[in-house]
């Protein structure tokens, strides 16, 4: 199995429940994006992906991004479109938030997202050959049809400490959680992503993102945020 696949599983039994909720603790930002909201995101970043930066199978994606909804966009898109996830090292695209732009070299396509409320765009010039994502994301189609689909066989993740293909991400994605877990994620590292998405799709649950670049975040807080979205587990 792949993860489109889990993906359009998931977007056949309950398309309008919520899927990701995110907080971002500093800016008070709340966003909550349905599974159709989620899937058309992913759709039209997956369009961008293919048809402006020309990507195939063979190309690897580093998304050097926090914790954050249009993290998960990315991962999945990424998937979506057949293409590599990477967290680090060299890539094909590198997609960078407002505080990467000074790094972002060596790739042949660079995409900046502000990781400003409501998907707004930057609203100072980016470096020559840099995309701005919000900007530009908006005028693809909200349907995506691969020209790459993967198979259950093709890389879906690159690390240092082993690559994850389609069928092993959403092996150990099924039976993970009982049916409609709303699973907590809270920090600033993105990592957890790259099994808590295949997880959530597999389990028909969902997942509330807290994006806090505090290491030791008011406990009280957590636990309210907890109690406020029904969380079940926190990762």
């Amino acid at each position: 199995m792949t993860i489109p696949v889990l993906l359009a599983r998931a977007l056949a039994t309950q398309p309008e429940r919520p899927f990701v909720t995110f907080y971002d603790l500093d800016s008070g930002e709340r966003i909550e994006l349905s599974l159709t909201t989620t899937a058309n995101w992913v759709a039209k970043t997956a369009n961008l992906l293919q048809d402006t930066l020309g990507s195939d199978d063979s190309t690897v994606v580093r998304i050097d991004l926090p914790l954050h909804w249009q993290t998960a966009v990315w991962v999945l898109a990424t998937w979506t479109a057949g293409a590599t996830v990477t967290l680090d090292g060299d890539a094909d695209v590198h997609v960078v938030g407002p505080d990467g732009l000074d790094a972002a070299g060596g790739a042949d396509e660079v995409v900046a997202l502000s990781l400003r409320p409501m998907a707004a765009r930057f609203v100072t010039p980016l470096p020559p050959g840099v995309m701005d994502y919000n900007a530009e994301v908006g005028a693809h189609g909200d349907r995506f049809t691969p020209y790459y689909p993967p198979a259950g066989y093709a890389r879906a993740v690159r690390r240092d400490d082993g690559d994850r293909s389609h069928a092993e991400l959403t092996a150990s994605a099924e039976g993970a959680f009982d049916s409609g877990e709303r699973l907590l994620i809270v920090g600033e590292d993105a990592a957890p992503l790259l099994e808590a998405l295949p997880a959530a799709l597999a389990a028909d649950g969902s997942l509330v993102l807290v994006r806090c670049v505090d290491a030791e975040p008011d406990p009280e807080r957590i636990e309210a945020l907890r109690t406020t979205e029904r969380v079940t587990r926190t990762l």
